[in-house]
């Protein structure tokens, strides 16, 4: 049979009020009654019923995970610092996709209820603010769409980190510089392309439209699709500036099929450091955010919400950096 508080109790020679306070990680309880009871949790094995405790405190134990595609590896590495983080409050986790469309992402959150979750961490890429209404739980963001919703939202800086990618490109001496990933409906899309632009702008290059590659989607195909169009061009690109790493691979891909060497005949920057990119042949250049701070400061906005401990929503910056390899001259990984 399951051990219970009182086995716990009685074997450390306390009250089950004490064992239950040491369990729950409240302060007050004197040093010699916590180690007994430590004690006593670790010789009997106890595992708190996590299903009671919740239930107790009218939740789940449960928090939603929604992103448009885990076949990119940047959300499936990002899941996996969610669910790290997320274990350090008791919570499972929930992870839906959504395909990155209006109707995906609206019927995600119309099932997101408080009897299944007890708030939602939210990639989106095609919601407004009026999708969004009165969360039925709360909600934290994720990502640079741009949603003008009343809620706690956890990013990077696009517009910058694309004019340093651009930027690392330009100190190399290139001048031809193409930006793949140009997309009418993605808020980071046009964050991307808008550092780009301004990145040329302050190096007194011209920003040339044939160079500017719109894509239908942001995977391995598109990049190549792309690469190829641009190299077939009179006077094809010595520099690449791909919005993510799936396109960045393809980009690659494209190149040594039409023998375009790599970084010598053109240049490829990527964004989002998957492992993928560390491991490509030559390895990528890439922005890289900090997945895991993300995944930390997004958990801790929903749990200060689902506590009732915030007011005003909250805008949190994550760090990111660029990892100079070998797709720009740098060294291996």
């Amino acid at each position: 049979m399951a051990t219970t508080l009182k086995d716990v109790a009685t074997l450390a020679g306390v009250s089950v009020k004490t064992v239950s306070n040491v369990v729950n990680g409240h302060s007050f309880v004197k040093p010699e009654n916590r180690r007994r009871v430590e004690q006593a949790l670790a010789a009997t094995g106890y595992r708190p019923n996590l299903g009671a405790r919740n239930l107790r405190r009218g939740r789940t134990g449960f928090v939603a995970l929604v992103v448009p595609e885990l076949g990119i590896p940047y959300f499936g590495e990002l899941a996996g610092q969610v669910l790290t983080a997320a274990r350090e409050h008791d919570w499972n986790v929930l992870i839906e996709q959504t395909q990155g469309t209006r109707e995906g992402e609206r019927a995600t959150l119309a099932a997101l209820g408080p009897h299944l979750v007890d708030g939602a961490l939210v990639s989106p890429e095609a919601l407004t603010a009026a999708d969004f209404g009165d969360p039925a739980v709360p909600v934290v963001l994720l990502g640079e769409h741009s949603v003008d919703a009343r809620l706690d939202r956890v990013g990077i800086n696009n517009v910058l980190a694309a004019r340093e990618a651009v930027a690392h490109l330009v100190s190399l001496g290139r001048t031809r510089i193409a930006a793949i990933g140009a997309h009418p409906a993605r808020g980071t899309a046009a964050q991307r392309l808008a550092g780009y632009r301004e990145a040329l702008a302050r190096a007194g290059l011209p920003v040339r439209e044939e160079l500017v590659a719109r894509v239908a989607n942001y995977h391995r195909r598109d990049g190549a699709e792309a690469m190829a169009a641009l190299l077939a061009l009179p006077q094809p690109p010595d520099a690449v500036f791909c919005f993510n790493d799936l396109l960045a691979t393809g980009a690659l891909r494209a190149a040594a099929e039409r023998g375009a060497r790599v970084p010598e005949d053109v240049a490829v920057v990527g964004f989002d450091n998957t492992e993928e990119g560390a491991f490509s042949l030559p390895s990528l250049t890439t922005v890289a955010p900090d997945k895991a701070a993300i995944a930390r400061e997004a958990v801790e906005l929903l749990r200060r919400r689902v506590a009732g401990e915030a007011d005003e929503p909250r805008e949190v910056r994550a760090p990111f950096a660029l990892r100079v390899r070998e797709s720009t001259g740098g060294s291996a990984r």
